[in-house]
């Protein structure tokens, strides 16, 4: 089973990290940047993607960490 990718959000106020499908965050705190740092970080450890979302919770940025299968060369 594949790990589940990280997720930076705003949500009450602050800045937030979580993994996809949990309810709870990882991290809190910050601004955008430096909560978005918490999330690439925890997202290359883990080698998942890590989707970072404007304050309106649209996504703004995905970055992928582990093995994409539309990167590998074939």
């Amino acid at each position: 089973m594949a790990k589940p990718g990280i997720e930076t959000y705003h949500e009450d106020g602050q800045w937030k990290s979580r993994r996809q499908g949990s309810e709870r965050a990882f991290s809190v705190g910050g601004n955008k940047a430096e909560q978005s740092a918490e999330g690439r970080a925890t997202a290359k450890r883990d080698g998942v993607e890590h989707t970072i979302k404007n304050m309106e919770g649209t996504i703004s940025e995905k970055n992928s960490y582990g093995n994409d299968p539309s990167s590998t060369p074939g």
